[in-house]
């Protein structure tokens, strides 16, 4: 395997939850020497300076200051949340069975079945008095631990033939025994803090499985969490590897939470997290809302999640012309309902930055008879009125507990997402580029 598909591995194979995908995030950005920002503080940046911000410890951005005024900017966007099941209680005892299994409730919209009979583990973030206060910390009880287990054949004889599932009866974890230690003992144990001082959580489960490669050649890898972190993963893998970018240009990799659930919180693209962050910087450095219309209209805006490969046992869910391949290069996705950004403008931009980086494209539309998702481009241009275009990379089963995609596909959205960055262009007139 080569360094840079491991790198995207790790990234997966870290990013067990939202806090944790944005707590690797920032391990990376400061390694390469950005530097941290608190929204609670007056922000004083240096022209050619590198920062990045976080919200709720489950969104970040990160960016480059130009030298000069900002003229423009190059901005990549991506989500840190995954399709889980979010723990609502610690324990509720089901005396038949002599049994204890947690309370849970779905978070976004998820295949159900394949999170049956696998080892499951717990993630999320808690929130632990201290002598100063309140601190916020992220938990990883990296064990196998749970498992939703399946009615057997024998007393279900029609599974096969089609399920409806339950979410409150079929599908709620067990955690152990009647008298087993609960689980807030294991998060407290985890944190090093005494029982009493654990206070509240956003917990979830996890998938066991790590990020694997698969097929004769490795072509093909197997994980948890590829909706979206392979996006987020590769995008900000680009975005630290651009070199010099065109005078004037600020270039921004985001990364934003609850895109599986609607994206309306405030570190959402529904939100005002972007917003805030460039209205701020331009303020540091001087410049006003005169210098924000401006650059938004001379940006380009990328949102990156990814879309639905051709199936190889169900061609016919995709639209005949417009069914993306594994590994057949960056997706450029379109509708027609404007669920999508994508128009003629920023695909070919986009496209003509690619073919110039030598990264193949393709296209993805749904069948016209089949409504599809949207995702957090037409979100964010409620308040962002940038040019923007909708990306991501093929897979397939999509909100599976564990889902596959194209190995190669890896390096071709590295290396679409640094091009993107150090690529000179510029908007003369209304859909008019200098490039």
């Amino acid at each position: 395997m080569d360094q840079q598909t491991q790198s995207i591995f790790d990234f997966l194979d870290a990013g067990v939850s939202p806090w944790h995908a944005a707590a690797e995030s920032v391990r990376r950005l400061e390694a390469a020497g950005y530097v941290r920002l608190e929204e609670t503080d007056r922000w004083r940046i240096a022209p050619g300076g590198r920062y990045y911000v976080t919200r709720n410890g489950s969104a970040v951005a990160a960016f480059r200051v130009p030298e000069g005024a900002v003229e423009g900017w190059r901005i990549a966007l991506s989500h840190s949340d995954a399709p889980t099941w979010r723990i609502k209680n610690s324990g509720v005892e089901q005396a038949p069975s002599g049994c204890v299994k947690l309370e849970t409730e779905g978070y976004g919209g998820m295949l159900m079945g394949t999170w049956l009979d696998r080892p499951l583990g717990v993630a999320g973030r808690a929130v632990v008095r201290t002598k100063e206060g309140l601190s916020s910390r992220t938990v990883h009880l990296d064990r196998d631990l749970l498992v939703i287990p399946s009615v057997a054949i024998h007393f279900d004889r029609g599974v096969n033939e089609g399920r409806r599932w339950d979410p409150q009866t079929d599908l709620q974890p067990l955690w152990g025994q009647i008298g087993c230690p609960p689980l807030e003992d294991l998060i407290a144990a985890e944190l090093g803090v005494a029982r009493e001082d654990l206070m509240t959580w956003d917990l979830e489960l996890v998938t066991r499985q790590k990020a694997a490669l698969i097929g004769p050649e490795g072509e093909f890898f197997l994980s948890p969490r590829i909706d979206d972190l392979e996006c987020a993963g590769t995008t900000l893998e680009g975005f630290l590897q651009a070199g010099s970018t065109p005078d004037g240009t600020l270039v921004l990799w985001g990364m934003l939470d609850n895109e599986e659930v609607g994206s309306s919180s405030r570190q959402g693209a529904e939100g005002t997290f972007l917003m805030d962050t460039l209205e701020r910087l331009l303020h540091a450095l001087g410049q006003g809302r005169e210098d924000l219309r401006r650059c938004a209209a001379n940006g380009l805006v990328l949102s990156a999640d990814n879309g639905h490969a051709v199936h190889p046992d169900h061609p016919e869910k995709s639209d005949p012309q417009n069914g993306p391949k594994l590994n057949g290069g960056v997706v450029v996705k379109i509708n027609a309902s404007q669920k999508y950004t994508t128009d003629a403008v920023s695909a070919a931009l986009f496209g003509e930055i690619c073919r110039r980086a030598g990264v193949p494209i393709q296209r993805f539309a749904n069948r016209a008879d089949m409504p599809g998702g949207s995702t957090l481009g037409n979100l964010q241009g409620h308040s962002l009125s940038s040019p923007m275009l909708d990306i991501g990379l093929a897979q397939l089963a999509m909100h599976s507990a564990v889902e596959t995609a194209g190995t190669a596909d890896i390096g071709h959205m590295i290396r679409a997402v640094r091009a993107f960055c150090e690529t000179p262009f510029q908007c003369v007139d209304d859909g008019q580029y200098r490039i």
